[in-house]
């Protein structure tokens, strides 16, 4: 017998004027509100290096992680970072320090203390835009027409992305119930995505032709992880296989040990191996990862 109940949604007729239920909130009623500002007072720890990161290895997280072990891979010494670990689910954002400097209470968060005055940046593709800059264009080109390119691809990704995480994995995923209407508009659209991609990359080795950019920094945390089969459990669902030029670009993008190194920099689930809760130096990778914590 089918469950006609996962199909076919309660008739919803909104109200006239909207007002907050708690209970609606799903997995994640804890720590969603219609309201901005901190909820509690909470310094943000600060370690050696000048630039501080405030994040959580989600696929938002990763690209500033990987762009910064990139840099110092690339030899750019003053990218050395300190990584704290934000948890969001235990509303470690809405601490008053975090608030100060992402008023938007989402990760990641980065200060930059190098100058005079300490640099508060955030939204992932202008950490990733303004860590290039800061160390010499490096993954961002300065021919104007392949900084265009470059710039469309990330901003593509920036706009695109929230329809894969918070429309289908939110609704595929997460949701108190499943339902048919949702989780087709938003697999049909993460679809188009990947077919977008796909054909973009039959005739490019990156995305924006034979230099390795931010652009693809942001996209593969997403998309790569989606096509891996490493995102939502969607692999299947999604027919993940049938992108063999996204495919191809994970597989090699995956492999350099800088974005290896980064994936796993405040990663708090997985593997052992592959979680470094925070990182304060190099040598972390070789003896904090949690498989070489004494438990």
């Amino acid at each position: 017998m089918t469950d006609t109940t996962s199909l076919t949604p309660t008739p919803y007729t909104p109200p006239q004027v909207w007002i907050w239920n708690k209970a609606n909130g799903g997995q994640f009623a804890n720590i969603n509100r219609p309201m901005a500002g901190a909820t509690h007072e909470s310094e943000l720890p600060v370690g050696r290096h000048p630039l501080q990161l405030y994040s959580l290895g989600t696929p938002n997280g990763a690209k500033v992680t990987i762009l910064l072990e990139e840099l110092l891979a690339a030899g750019h010494v003053g990218a050395e970072y300190d990584a704290w670990l934000i948890r969001i689910q235990q509303g470690d954002q809405f601490g008053s320090g975090f608030v100060a400097v992402n008023p938007n209470s989402k990760i990641p968060a980065l200060l930059d203390r190098s100058g005079p005055e300490a640099v508060r940046v955030f939204e992932s593709g202008a950490i990733l835009v303004y860590l290039a800059e800061k160390f010499g264009h490096a993954f961002l080109p300065t021919d104007p027409a392949a900084r265009a390119e470059t710039l469309s691809w990330l901003f593509w990704q920036m706009g695109s992305a929230p329809f894969l995480g918070g429309g289908f994995g939110h609704f595929y995923a997460y949701a108190p119930t499943k339902q048919e209407y949702p989780i087709d508009r938003y697999a049909m659209e993460v679809k188009r995505q990947l077919d977008v991609l796909d054909r973009l990359l039959a005739g490019r080795r990156y995305l924006t032709g034979d230099q390795y950019t931010v652009a693809d920094i942001a996209t593969w945390p997403w998309y790569g992880a989606l096509v891996k089969g490493q995102l939502y459990g969607a692999g299947e669902f999604l027919s993940v296989h049938e992108y063999r030029h996204v495919l191809r670009w994970a597989d090699e993008i995956g492999q350099r040990p800088a974005v290896r190194r980064g994936r796993m920099v405040n990663r708090t689930w997985g593997e052992p191996a592959e979680q470094l809760h925070e990182r304060h130096d190099a040598s972390d990778f070789e003896t904090k990862t949690q498989d070489k914590l004494a438990p």
